[in-house]
């Protein structure tokens, strides 16, 4: 159906269709937005919206818009819910009643929520919240505007900024599944190998060989730590196991690509083998940093009584298969080749050798920083015995 005639909204609803959908950042398509409805003559002052995420750490994102500044984004961790700031909000009000909720502010009192309360403080004379209908489930996203103007919204105003409410749904929740598509796939499968899924690398036997620094690090007496240990104590042990290690990989450059019961594999990918030096010299940099993480971890898990984390950790330098294995329709991205066993096997060395770290003869030629020998010995698996090297003393 076409716009009214003398519709004002017809220009923001032109560049939703052509430009607004184009734009992949949230922030920057709401500021872009703003500036077209500001143009149009609606007495928009401040602008709100809260997205609900699918994500480990957050519940949802907010974007706030004031006229004349830059959008905010607002982090909601879990349980905003329950706190105050959200509880008898309008916010609460419009997407749990799923209807317009609208204040004049100059008529509240301090009885009202502590939000409003901050907008008349702030100049605000008049207060929006619209629903946002979505074919996703869950909890509607919430819009809200503020005006400064004296008189405040007209019913014109209104019924505008609840047509532009429905207008921006397609674009925004097209931002919700976006967003829901790279959590999803960061949070399981890492940054790099998300960039290449989402970049259309799922068919099966789809690869590419790099080189690569691998990393293996493996708890030591996990077995023992389940028959002994209540199963929420193994968890708590195994998680800030697996966070230590996440940290160190990810300050170095470094990813992990996997956790395969209580081991991590990990890589720093070394495709241009001029960086292999600055590459090994990282990943020896975030073996330290794990040995140091998890000194000064167990020193406070002593203190509390509990399992101390112990750990080795396997370096290795090769070449390896990078890609999709699996099924027509069940896949997994990772890594194979004989690079990848030796690493495995350098850190199931560690224990034998009585050391926290050992590193391959490969690893230690394109390392710029000195290591230690350990002598020869022989790899599971490996025809020829190799010469094994750990951190200098």
């Amino acid at each position: 159906m076409p716009p009214p005639v003398g519709d004002r909204l017809a220009p923001v609803a032109d560049w939703l269709a052509r430009e607004g959908r184009l734009v992949a950042s949230p922030s920057v398509f709401i500021e872009k937005l703003m500036e077209k409805v500001v143009q149009t003559g609606l007495p928009v002052w401040r602008f709100y919206i809260g997205l609900q995420l699918i994500h480990p750490q957050l519940q949802a994102m907010g974007y706030m818009w004031r006229r004349g500044e830059h959008v905010q984004s607002i982090a909601r961790a879990y349980g905003i819910q329950f706190t105050p700031s959200y509880i008898g909000s309008p916010l609460q009000e419009a997407r749990e009643q799923g209807r317009e909720v609208r204040y004049r502010l100059d008529k509240i009192t301090d009885k009202h929520h502590i939000l409003l309360q901050e907008l008349k403080s702030d100049g605000g004379t008049d207060y929006l919240a619209v629903p946002m209908r979505i074919s996703r489930k869950g909890p509607l996203p919430v819009v809200s505007f503020a005006t400064d103007r004296k008189e405040g919204f007209s019913d014109a105003d209104v019924e505008d900024l609840g047509r532009l409410v429905d207008m921006m749904g397609a674009v925004t929740e097209m931002h919700i599944e976006h967003g829901v598509a790279d959590t999803v796939t960061n949070t399981y499968l890492g940054h790099q190998i998300s960039e290449r899924v989402l970049n259309g690398a799922i068919r099966r036997g789809e690869g590419e060989e790099i080189r690569a620094v691998l990393w293996f690090s493996d708890m030591r007496d996990f077995t023992g730590l389940n028959e002994r240990l209540p199963p929420a104590e193994v968890l708590e042990l195994l998680n800030n196991y697996f966070q230590l290690v996440g940290d160190a990989l990810s300050s170095h450059g470094g990813e992990i690509l996997k956790f395969i019961g209580d081991g991590v594999m990990g890589y720093f990918p070394a495709e241009d083998a001029l960086f292999l030096p600055m590459v090994t010299a990282a990943a020896l940099g975030a073996a330290r940093q794990l040995l140091n993480d998890a000194e000064a971890a167990n020193e406070a898990r002593a203190a509390g009584g509990r399992e101390l984390l112990r750990f080795g950790i396997g370096l290795h330098v090769g070449d390896v298969t990078f890609g999709n294995i699996g099924t027509e329709d069940r896949l997994d991205f990772t890594v194979i080749g004989a690079a990848v066993n030796r690493a495995s096997r350098l850190e199931g060395l560690t224990k034998a050798l009585g050391v926290k770290v050992c590193a391959s003869a490969e690893f230690n030629e394109n390392c710029p920083q000195p290591m230690k020998s350990l002598g020869v010995h022989r790899l599971r698996g490996v025809p020829k015995p190799v010469e094994i090297f750990t951190l200098p003393e």
